[in-house]
């Protein structure tokens, strides 16, 4: 079995984890498997043999960046090698410049927005603002992408920012497109700018749907993640050593990508 690397988990403070991760099974309207404190995190992880993880949380305000930031490098810092962190910005923030900047002195290595959750067009001009700065500071972007019920982080919305910042890495969360992952993908794999990840994905698709999402995007672009604590890693994992990837194309899957994309050494 290879190493795997975890790139996409919720994490929050003990005190408000479960009702945070109720809150996020409340949006897409469906069960959630755990609660989102660091310590289930670790114990699914490791019956998972998950090795490393990639750790973040969302503002929903602006006031809420700095304490995300400073709880998530916190927990990298605590975690003995064990995670790496990436951070949060808003749209709305007054000081955007200098919240990347703590971003990159914390040590995380990147940012994760939410846009539908977070409720901004990720092209409009607070959008992009947020992929100059990430462009300038050399931070992989991960956007959630897709939902049939909003226009703020579909197709669409992305191809503008691909388009617009081609030096730019941008993992598009779920496919690059949660519900719309067929339309997503057809028009997103030319971008080479983009990887994806295949977190809250096979819960919803056919094995066969699967399977082309691989063929368009390619191995050596798709990151491997369980959206914890929306679901269990081992079954993630079960799903993917199922359809018949290749043991190179598992293992660029499964922590070669990540490792490249986060600087993470095992």
């Amino acid at each position: 079995m290879f190493p795997v690397i975890d790139t996409h988990c919720h994490i929050y403070p003990d005190k408000i984890a479960l009702k945070a991760a109720k809150g996020i099974g409340s949006f897409y309207d469906i069960g959630m498997h755990y609660d989102g404190r660091l310590d289930t995190l670790k114990a699914v992880s490791a019956k998972a043999h998950v090795v490393h993880s990639v750790i973040f949380s969302v503002a929903t305000t602006p006031h809420q960046v700095h304490s995300i930031n400073t709880f998530i490098a916190q927990n990298v810092r605590d975690g003995g090698g064990r995670f790496t962190g990436l951070g949060t910005l808003h749209p709305d923030s007054d000081t955007m410049e200098d919240d990347v900047k703590e971003i990159v002195s914390l040590g995380l290595k990147g940012v994760k927005l939410h846009p539908d959750v977070q409720q901004f067009p990720i092209d409009d001009p607070r959008g992009m603002r947020i992929c100059e700065l990430c462009d300038a500071y050399h931070l992989p972007l991960l956007i959630h992408t897709g939902d049939y019920r909003y226009d703020f982080s579909n197709v669409n919305r992305l191809i503008p920012i691909l388009e617009a910042f081609p030096n730019l890495q941008v993992i598009g969360a779920h496919f690059g497109g949660w519900s719309l992952w067929a339309q997503a993908a057809e028009a997103l794999y030319k971008f080479d700018n983009l990887a994806v990840d295949s977190s809250s994905t096979f819960h919803w698709v056919s094995r066969d749907t699967a399977k082309k999402l691989f063929s368009l995007y390619g191995a050596d672009r798709v990151l491997f993640g369980s959206d914890f604590p929306m679901w269990d890693p081992k079954d993630e994992i079960e799903y993917l050593l199922g359809l018949g990837l290749s043991d190179d194309e598992l293992a660029q899957v499964f922590y070669k990508n990540a490792q490249k994309m986060f600087e993470i050494t095992l």
